[in-house]
């Protein structure tokens, strides 16, 4: 590895392959494991978390100690351990015997951190397993001739990544999507001039239906472009198709969708990382339905999950592809989509989303009774499931303040231990109290407090 894959490396920041340690420690075995378990990459020793090089000097005695951490790994792993300017590089292949373990366990990587495996997650993860993923294949005759520049420049301005004049190859191979011949194809799927003339079923299709049934469509697109702006435009089109309220606070207004667009960015993004893109045919599906939006793709779970693991173990069927939504910012790094999308419909006052996992996996999101048409709930069921919702949220805010009273430093997740809802729930609820003028925060997240508004 050269200075200038490091530089690059390091304005990219951490992510699927590359791992930033300010200096060493006998625990980077477990980062050794979790790239052998990935796809590979690098650890970076004597550069922080936040990019900033602190340097790191590799003698003799150093070496010996992390070869001797990689070979005692089971399987054991072959390491390149090497000095590039301030920085030490230890370069880790892909694996070929996994899963690889350390002493303290099996460990993989996760929107760009090491977390150690459970028993389910180890099962679920290598019953998936296949020699070569469809993301890892690529197209006959597709080049690096039909790499778009236009997008890699969208994607970097996006990410806030500065790449200044690295090549196109260079910079698709920094990511993994490439090697040193060919594109995969979870690199034709973001950067390609033309995604669909490579790929027909990386596609969506946006429907909004008159009714509660797949009778009369009075909106439809079809987005046939790279995953990026599949995404952006998804998001545009249930914004088009959903209520909407307003609230002025001070001199500012806030719109309100009656879905809040967290939990559909979170869910949009869910159904691009993990849908299956080796079946042909088939496409990602929006569905606007007066009382509810489902949100489609193929390939249902991945092997070895069901749907008691929903919320609980996080599996990605496509690594490179959440690897670069990761990088986009669309991701949450602690992987766990489905208990911050219930938290947050609940915390809205909305029933929780349900999931069905039947060959197409389809994530269905009820709309707010109060809308204009008065749709969502049963006119039978609707009074008392708000109400029922309505004294929930009420009782967690009444919590929420009490607790805050008592210890004005009190931090989330102490918040999120004492109330019995996730560490994503109750940042959802400070916000909302915040945004309603009865707290306030004082001081940064770390080391500062809260303080009620009377």
């Amino acid at each position: 590895m050269d200075a200038e894959k490091v530089k690059l490396l390091i304005r990219e920041g951490e992510g699927l392959t590359v791992e930033f340690k300010e200096k060493y420690t006998s625990r980077i075995d477990e980062d050794i494991v979790a790239l052998a378990n990935a796809k590979g990459g690098a650890i970076l020793l004597g550069v922080r978390d936040d990019g900033t090089i602190v340097g790191e000097r590799l003698i003799n005695d150093l070496k010996a100690r992390i070869n001797s951490l990689a070979r005692n790994c089971k399987p054991s792993v072959s390491v390149n351990v090497s000095q590039v300017d301030k920085v030490i590089a230890v370069e880790v292949e892909e694996g070929t015997e996994k899963p690889y373990s350390c002493g303290s366990g099996y460990y993989r990587r996760l929107n760009g951190n090491t977390q150690k495996m459970s028993h389910d997650e180890l099962r679920a993860m290598f019953a998936e397993h296949e020699p070569l993923p469809f993301e890892e294949k690529t197209v006959k005759g597709f080049t690096f001739d039909d790499i778009s520049q236009a997008k890699i420049t969208a994607f970097t301005k996006e990410a806030d990544i500065r790449i200044g004049r690295t090549a196109i190859p260079d910079f698709l191979r920094s990511l993994r999507v490439a090697d040193e011949i060919r594109v995969k194809n979870a690199g034709i799927l973001f950067f390609a001039k033309d995604v669909y003339a490579y790929l027909h079923q990386a596609q969506m299709t946006c429907l909004a239906f008159k009714g509660t049934d797949r009778v009369h469509i009075y909106d439809r697109r079809d987005i046939r472009d790279d995953l990026l702006t599949q995404f952006n435009e998804a998001v545009a089109f249930l914004k088009k198709h959903l209520n909407i309220r307003s609230e002025i606070r001070g001199v500012n207004r806030n719109d309100i969708y009656e879905i809040p667009l967290e939990v559909l960015r979170e869910a949009m993004v869910n159904a691009l990382m993990h849908r299956d893109y080796s079946i042909t045919g088939t496409q990602v599906s929006v569905e606007v339905y007066d009382d509810r939006v489902e949100i489609v793709n193929p390939g249902g779970l991945p092997k070895g999950m069901s749907v008691r693991d929903l919320g609980t173990v996080s599996i990605r069927r496509n690594e490179l592809i959440a690897d670069i939504f990761f990088r986009l910012h669309k991701v949450e790094r602690i992987g766990m989509g489905i208990q911050k999308m219930k938290d947050a419909m609940v915390a809205a006052g909305l029933r929780e989303p349900t999931f069905k996992p039947d060959g197409f996996f389809r994530a269905v999101f009820h709309r707010s009774p109060r809308g204009p048409e008065g749709q969502g709930v049963p006119e039978t069921d609707r009074g008392t499931t708000q109400k029922t919702i309505q004294k929930t949220t009420q009782k967690t805010d009444q919590k929420i303040i009490a607790l805050i009273a008592q210890n004005q430093a009190i931090t989330g997740r102490e918040l999120a231990k004492a109330i019995g809802i996730s560490v994503s729930g109750v940042k959802y609820q400070l916000k909302r109290l915040q945004q309603s003028g009865l707290i306030r925060r004082i001081g940064p997240d770390k080391g500062g407090h809260w303080e009620i508004i009377k």
